[in-house]
């Protein structure tokens, strides 16, 4: 299945690496390996996956804090957010307006 970000999720996935760099040598390497591990497990089975509001799902980062909210529309997927789950619950619920 293809997937797509939306652009403030692609920003924040690329700040959440480039903050894990900064922590230590390999971190952030590491960041991104699991979140491609995250986007992979969804488009192998994208209702798998926790449901989060009506129309959104979450994938839980292993060894980070992190999950991927996507939407399945139209056969594709729509990485709303990758986001921090200890701040801003819910900032992304404006972004399902931009679905397309």
């Amino acid at each position: 299945m293809n997937f797509k970000f939306h652009p403030a999720a692609a920003q924040e996935y690329s700040d959440a690496a480039h903050y894990y760099d900064g922590q230590a040598e390999g971190l952030g390497d590491r960041f991104v390996a699991e979140i491609e591990k995250g986007i992979s497990r969804i488009c192998r089975a994208p209702l798998s996956w926790g449901i989060l509001s009506r129309n959104t799902r979450r994938c839980l980062a292993n060894h980070f804090p992190y999950g991927i909210i996507y939407v399945v529309d139209d056969g594709r997927i729509f990485i709303l957010a990758v986001m921090h789950l200890k701040r801003k619950p819910g900032y992304w619920e404006t972004r399902l307006r931009d679905i397309k």
